[in-house]
């Protein structure tokens, strides 16, 4: 590997930003009163925003950064029907119906998002590509290929196997042992995404006031009284939209949530041959190994996109980058003298029982821990948080009801992340 391995223009922010960078909105004074106060301005904020706004209400979204300057704008823009979980063990602990409703609302996530984006006309790259997802040893194939082999009844996918033999029709490896295709699976441009959402929240009347914190939420027997950066705002009802960034104005979620970093970077620019050579499609990929690696090409194909977890202290990605690296050019031996363009991080939520979550709790409404998949399940459910705050039964899913686990002790500090992270890699080593 080369020992300059960052290129003369290298930048700590993420890739999508070049073509889309962090929005600057006119400065606005926020109102005395509000319909809704939404605390986030990611997806799944600003999904809840449109609906609200469209349908007459008045709506404040906040946010302790940027508009999107969270996950929203610095994720690999892969999507999938992001629910983890299998039916069988949905079904064993929440029963047959409810088990049931779950796995529609993660199947109806990834159709709705593509309807959604070309009903808007959102110029955002979006691609239904399909996802190889790859096998790093013979068992995993072996459990790929029969899982798709014998889907739950209803909730069949349009999906292949590729054995090992045919793998180089998808990648140019020999690093893993053959996969499956995911037919349906779909990409986009996430900061250009948000983007054109947020274009279309403004336009619908809602406000975004960025750089405005919420240092505390108080109920009231009229609605809600919140403490804001710019002052006090009263509002008949909130909404949580903060994911991975969940901080101890809503104490309760950041219980059940556990931040966790996730790392990316890009390559520069690749010679036209190399970059068919390796990944010869546009699909997006990724892995069965425990620490989950998940990459594609960029919307160019002039890079690589590719993104895993592979530091502990959560915070630098110059100390992340080079460790990516080198994991690409574990599979990509080609890439041994290639630098990087960008590299950065973001935190995703993860929960206690891999699932998103959303509900009501004291009166606040919420919707967060899409668990590394929330491209579209972040947009779909703002947009059915969006509904249930205006009282339609359409908002209701699946998720609201079941629990929102927690663990004893635990107050949002994942402390036995970086254990478990090192046992995990120590085992993917192994190829177990």
């Amino acid at each position: 590997m080369t020992s300059s391995i960052f290129t003369d223009d290298f930048k700590l922010e993420p890739y999508w930003w070049d073509a889309t960078p962090r929005p600057t909105l006119k400065p606005q004074a926020i109102p005395a009163n509000v319909d809704v106060a939404i605390v986030g301005s990611g997806y799944t904020g600003l999904h809840a925003a449109l609906v609200l706004a469209r349908a007459g209400r008045s709506v404040l979204v906040f946010d302790a950064e940027d508009a999107g300057f969270g996950c929203s704008s610095r994720n690999g823009g892969q999507i999938s029907t992001s629910i983890k979980p299998g039916l069988d063990e949905l079904a064993s602990k929440y029963g047959a119906d409810t088990a049931r409703a779950i796995m529609r609302d993660g199947h109806r996530s990834l159709s709705w998002i593509g309807e959604f984006v070309h009903e808007e006309k959102i110029d955002c790259n979006f691609l239904v590509p399909g996802r190889f997802h790859a096998a790093h040893n013979p068992a995993q194939y072996e459990k790929l290929a029969r899982q798709i082999a014998s889907q739950p009844e209803g909730f069949e996918v349009p999906a292949h196997a590729v054995p090992r033999s045919e793998q180089r029709r998808e990648l140019g490896t020999g690093t893993y042992f053959g996969g499956v295709v995911f037919e349906n699976h779909a990409s986009l441009e996430p900061a250009r995404y948000h983007q054109g959402l947020l274009d279309r929240v403004i336009a619908a009347g809602a406000s975004v006031i960025p750089h405005c914190p919420v240092t505390a939420i108080d109920k009231q027997s009229s609605g809600f009284d919140l403490v804001t950066g710019q002052g006090p705002v009263a509002a008949r009802d909130v909404i949580i939209a903060t994911n991975g960034y969940t901080g101890p104005v809503a104490a309760w979620q950041r219980r059940r949530v556990i931040p966790i970093g996730s790392y990316m970077i890009a390559t520069e620019a690749l010679p036209a041959g190399l970059m068919q050579q390796l990944m010869p499609t546009d699909r997006i990929v990724s892995d069965t190994r425990k620490v989950v690696y998940y990459y594609r090409p960029s919307p160019d194909r002039t890079r690589i996109v590719f993104g895993g977890r592979v530091s502990i202290s959560e915070t630098d990605p110059l100390k992340s980058g080079p460790l990516l690296m080198r994991d690409l050019v574990g599979i990509f031996p080609e890439l041994a003298d290639t630098r990087i363009s960008h590299s950065w991080m973001g935190f995703v939520a993860y929960t206690f029982d891999t699932l998103a979550h959303t509900g009501i709790r004291d009166g606040i409404h919420y919707a967060m821990g899409y668990c590394g998949s929330g491209v579209a399940m972040a947009s779909y459910l703002g947009m059915r948080t969006g509904q249930k705050v205006l009282g339609l039964a359409a908002g209701h899913t699946g998720l609201d009801d079941i629990n929102f686990p927690t663990r004893p002790f635990y107050s949002g500090n994942p402390w036995f992340l970086a254990p478990s992270v090192a046992w995990y890699r120590w085992l993917d080593s192994f190829n177990r």
